[in-house]
């Protein structure tokens, strides 16, 4: 894409220079403003030629554009096709993609509320000494990927290792840092890529059959994601089916899979009697300008015979997903809302319980036509909470296997129990220069629900609810940046600094926890971390 620009843009200024520099103009004496009126001309002819390789490339896919809700592809994005890497002896072997990255991330958490105290026995000053404080751990990620396709069509396969490891912690190791040495991806495809015919662009629509291990991403994240932010990955077994691709006018995916219980140190194993399955659709043609994507999701999850297994769920949810952008603006935005229903049981009863739960998401962001690319947006986001504890209905969203990130920078907040809106501000000074601001504030849909993140690591416990409602619903607000800088080829960086404001209800909540001994662990959060990213080839 780079060459072919750079080709247009040669020719275009060519084109000029033959016109301005031709004797004839010249002697002429040809006014300043036809000749203005010919450069922009030949702009335009660019843009048009540009615009019409892309359309070419894409078809009708349309990326959202909006904070955080790009998917990542498959096969993943620090991968290769060999044929590129550089390596002569390689150029003509383009049915192999290969891929090895190393991701090492400093972090500095003062006062992490998401810590639960160890020591619910001490004394106060036992609690005092270890309540909140610092930790500075080191998280490493190494993924390595290699994928056939192509010469053995229809048949394909793929494999995707990761190494998950966290240092210098003075917290128990937990599946959200370690999982060492895993399987991520190993699966087995039948592609066949026309065996749908074409749309009207010419582009095939392929059918895949996938079966095996996958990580993978849909929609905006919120609800599927490999969360690439966490050091461990979510990680499914199972089956899954494509009809067509990203850039046909139509296309649907369809699910049918067990999530992975994250071992620390052993293989991962699927999660008893628990099913995950979905149908995605995609509908690109109705406007150029907006795309849609209805979509349904279950959960299933029978109780097992494993003492103290009481999770019975049957969650079923339809909802749809819109987004596009204002025809001759800078303008754009991305809506989903969800409906739950179903049945649920009480994890600590047993008691059964009838789902009723929804959730949504609105964006909507304006760019600004100007070198840096400034774009502003607001958010809001809602995920119902359960209303009252003692009846027999559960309003608690089911988040399924969500992305965190996009809710918080420093992870504390989910799409469950929560009311939260937001404004942000984005722009690039230079081409491997990216920054991010943003300013939220959060609260609980329901003050007789639980807050999930808070001292849920390593283990939940009751202290993040307040069956009575009298902690409040207020959680804090928070503050964020980000910079990410790629200084030099296979080299990336980030910087980031994120300050949490506590409000009552973790404040509240803190002071329960340390048995309700006034001043202790009520304190706002740091979080500030430096990231980077080693890529083999890309």
């Amino acid at each position: 894409m780079r060459t072919r620009k750079f080709l247009l843009l040669t020719a275009a200024v060519n084109g000029l220079v033959g016109i301005a520099g031709s004797p004839s103009a010249f002697a002429a004496g040809e006014p300043d403003a036809e000749m203005k009126a010919k450069i922009e001309a030949r702009k335009k002819e660019v843009k048009k030629e540009i615009a019409e390789e892309a359309a070419q490339r894409d078809g009708y896919y349309k990326e959202p554009g909006t904070y955080g809700t790009k998917r990542l592809t498959q096969p993943p994005p620090y991968t290769v096709n060999l044929s590129k890497t550089g390596i002569k002896a390689f150029r003509d072997i383009t049915w192999l993609d290969v891929g090895l990255e190393n991701r090492t991330r400093y972090e500095h958490r003062d006062d992490d509320i998401r810590r639960s105290n160890p020591l619910p026995n001490a004394g106060p000053a036992a609690k005092r000494a270890y309540a909140g404080g610092v930790d500075e751990p080191v998280l490493l990620k190494t993924r390595a990927y290699l994928g056939l396709k192509d010469i053995l069509d229809p048949f394909r396969f793929a494999v995707e290792v990761q190494d998950s490891r966290r240092y210098n912690s003075r917290f128990t190791e937990d599946n959200r840092d370690v999982n060492e040495f895993e399987f991520i991806q190993a699966y087995g495809e039948l592609f066949f890529k026309d065996a749908l015919g074409k749309d009207d662009l010419g582009q095939n629509r392929p059918l895949s059959i996938k079966a095996g291990r996958f990580n993978f991403e849909f929609l905006d994240r919120r609800l599927i994601a490999s969360n690439e932010w966490r050091n461990t990955t979510n990680t499914f077994q199972g089956f899954q089916v494509a009809l067509g691709q990203d850039k046909n006018d139509w296309s649907i995916d369809g699910l049918a899979l067990q999530p992975l219980d994250r071992l620390k140190y052993n293989t991962d194993k699927p999660i008893e009697q628990q099913w995950f399955y979905g149908a995605i659709g995609h509908w690109r043609k109705w406007s150029k300008w907006v795309t849609l994507e209805p979509y349904y999701l279950g959960l299933r999850k029978s109780a097992t015979q494993n003492p103290g297994d009481l999770d019975n769920r049957d969650i079923i949810a339809p909802a749809l997903r819109a987004y596009g952008f204002i025809p001759g603006t800078g303008f754009n935005w991305d809506m989903d809302a969800m409906y739950q229903f179903g049945r649920s049981n009480d994890r600590n009863t047993g008691k059964a319980l009838q789902q009723d739960a929804f959730g949504f998401t609105f964006e909507a962001g304006y760019t600004f036509d100007h070198p840096w690319k400034p774009r502003i947006s607001a958010q809001y986001g809602y995920a119902s909470g359960d209303k009252n504890p003692n009846d027999n209905k559960n309003n608690r969203f089911e988040r399924f296997f969500g992305f965190a990130r996009p809710w918080s920078a420093d992870d504390y907040v989910v799409m469950e129990n929560i009311s939260a809106p937001k404004i942000r501000l984005e722009f690039q000074p230079r081409k491997d220069l990216s920054i991010d601001t943003g300013f939220g504030l959060y609260w609980l849909a329901s003050d007789k629900d639980r807050f999930n993140n808070l001292f849920s690591v390593p283990d939940a416990n009751d202290f993040n609810r307040d069956r009575t409602g009298k902690s409040g619903d207020y959680l804090g607000n928070s503050f964020d940046i980000r910079l990410r800088y790629d200084p030099i080829k296979h080299v990336k960086t980030t910087v980031g600094y994120s300050h949490f404001t506590t409000g009552d209800f973790v404040r509240n909540r803190m002071v329960a926890s340390n048995g309700n001994i006034p001043g202790m662990f009520e304190k706002d959060t740091d979080f500030f971390y430096l990231e980077l990213t080693l890529n083999a080839f890309k």
